[in-house]
């Protein structure tokens, strides 16, 4: 289960295998400007979201995966060093772990939570650099790369909102890097591309190059501030104006039509309003928020990569988006949305991007985690299980198909009333061992 808590709405999307079963949005009022206000709002919103996709999906969900953007991400140089053995020792999964969490112990700063660690290479006794040191002989091990940590405060909150909803949060995934996984080709991601996510609360610039985040520019305003704006200017109420810019509302004021016009119920009774006049108000704010991030980008030589703008987020529904962000910014763009089934909508870009990075992660990814929050369940163990509980149904097909045929002889030869009641009982019995079985599993 894969979640992006936004602003405004809370994004949940369940997959099985790293396929798509169900994806969900929900409104959250417990955030402000990409921030938790209110952990019970946001708990609750949790809660409603998992809940509806659970009945949406017929599915059980227990741990969550959550995305953290990029406002609260902070990168740091981290390198450990561990000892595997005086005379030379062939490497495991815990000398690996231990040297992962001698490199992210000597990064973390006060005040800041690690959330995920890069690794660029492991060294071998000092010498040889390889990207997999396990099962090679070694006296020392050591490894370098890149930790990425969050504010204390801010985890601690999503921690408390996600266990309020009643769910124990697996690991946390940088957005950025989730989204790039997802709406970017692995040629992009590697020469460099600009993620530019305009959420309800915040817009976020990313540039991503080398499969990093190498800059980030964060914007506090949002697709909420373009509803304030309508409903100030037009005097109607916050969710109509949503609904206006949803239904009417265009980015790019050469495609609005200043004879077509559509009905506003403002504090001074119904007027009409074109969509020339619905463009501007949005524009105006779309051109300060679009300024604001290409200053940065700009500064940081990013508008020159190859790969251009890619748009996430909700506000990228606003039809004409693509063509203003590349007329102020000055590049190619164009809009990211899933392509999947139920999910055809740039604001599941995150959510999906969090599933499938969870999804790709590779066995040392698995360590890296296990270093940073304990024991997680590694695609091998989901394996094992996904198999033992594959058994256990045969093998629960396999006896009721037995005691079906034994009914049948018993009721042909026929036995007593006491001996057909004995074997109900029986039934009864392994039927119950068996929901106990998968009840113990899933808890």
């Amino acid at each position: 289960m894969g979640i992006d808590i936004g602003t405004t709405t809370i994004k949940a999307v369940v997959a099985d295998s790293g396929k798509v079963i169900g994806a969900v949005t929900t409104p959250n009022t417990g955030m402000r400007h990409g921030e938790i206000v209110d952990i019970d709002q946001t708990a609750s919103a949790i809660s409603r979201a998992l809940r509806e996709v659970a009945e949406k999906t017929n599915t059980s969900i227990y741990n969550v995966i959550i995305g953290i953007p990029v406002g609260m991400i902070q990168m740091e140089s981290a390198a450990g060093i561990t000892t595997v053995g005086e005379k030379g020792t062939e490497i495991g999964d815990a000398d690996v772990i231990r040297v992962l969490q001698a490199a992210i112990k000597s990064a973390v700063k006060d005040g800041r939570g690690p959330i995920s660690f890069l690794p660029n290479h492991f060294i071998i006794d000092g010498k040889t650099e390889v990207d997999d040191p396990r099962k090679m002989i070694a006296h020392s091990l050591a490894v370098r790369g890149i930790l990425l940590t969050a504010p204390s405060g801010p985890l601690h909150n999503i921690r408390k909102a996600i266990e309020r909803a009643g769910y124990k949060n697996s690991f946390f995934v940088p957005t950025p890097l989730a989204i790039a996984s997802v709406a970017l080709e692995e040629s992009e991601r590697t020469f460099g591309s600009i993620i530019l996510d305009l959420g309800g609360g915040t817009t976020t610039a990313t540039v991503i190059r080398e499969g990093q985040i190498k800059y980030a520019k964060v914007d506090l305003e949002g697709g909420s501030d373009i509803t304030n704006d309508i409903s100030v200017v037009l005097s109607t109420s916050k969710k109509d104006a949503e609904q206006i810019k949803l239904d009417y509302g265009y980015a790019d004021l050469s495609q609005a039509s200043d004879k077509d016009q559509f009905a506003v119920n403002s504090v001074n009774g119904q007027s009409m309003v074109t969509e020339a006049y619905l463009s501007k108000i949005i524009n105006a704010r779309l051109m300060q928020m679009l300024s604001r991030v290409g200053k940065g980008l700009a500064k940081s030589n990013a508008l020159k990569l190859p790969g251009g703008i890619v748009i996430t987020g909700g506000t990228s529904l606003l039809v004409g988006i693509d063509k203003l962000t590349s007329e102020v910014l000055g590049t190619k763009t164009r809009i990211y949305q899933p392509t999947q089934m139920g999910m055809r909508n740039p604001i599941y870009a995150a959510s999906y991007g969090i599933i499938n990075y969870a999804n790709s992660l590779s066995d040392i990814d698995n360590l890296v985690n296990q270093a940073l929050y304990g024991e997680t369940i590694t695609k091998k163990a989901v394996r094992v299980q996904s198999e033992q509980i594959e058994k256990n149904s045969k093998r629960t097909a396999a006896t009721s198909e037995s005691e079906a045929k034994l009914a049948y002889n018993n009721k042909k030869a026929g036995h007593s009333e006491s001996s057909r009641k004995q074997q109900a009982k029986d039934t009864k019995n392994r039927t119950r061992s068996v929901k106990d079985f998968f009840k113990k599993f899933f808890d």
